[in-house]
């Protein structure tokens, strides 16, 4: 796992925690009580996206389990989001994608 590999995988978890927030509030505005589940995960996916991002900031012995954990959070909101027809959904659910992948090169670079 390089430095670059690194860098990237904050990058995305950042891109992702944003397009998760705005998802979010996109959804809240809607007052659909059908979007609970995906305001939920939106909000989730977002903290631990930032969360990711600070294990890899400061070296944290624990990155890899992070990464593991925010691919597959990641990976379920994408699945929520790719439900809904919105523009708002469909960007965070991109933006996940990008972000589980990465996540999951990033968590089995550090166990090999």
């Amino acid at each position: 796992m390089t430095e670059h590999d690194l860098k990237l995988c904050m990058a995305l978890c950042k891109t992702c925690a944003e397009a998760c927030e705005s998802c979010a509030i996109a959804c809240e505005a809607e007052a659909n009580p059908m979007l609970r589940t995906c305001i939920e995960l939106n909000m989730d996916c977002a903290d631990f996206c930032r969360l990711t991002v600070s294990f890899i900031a400061r070296g944290s012995d624990f990155v890899a389990l992070a990464c593991q954990d925010c691919a597959e959070i990641c990976t379920a909101c994408a699945d929520q989001c790719e439900q809904h027809a919105t523009d708002h959904c469909r960007a965070c659910a991109q933006a996940c994608r990008h972000c589980a992948e990465e996540c999951l090169n990033v968590g089995a670079a550090a166990y090999a």
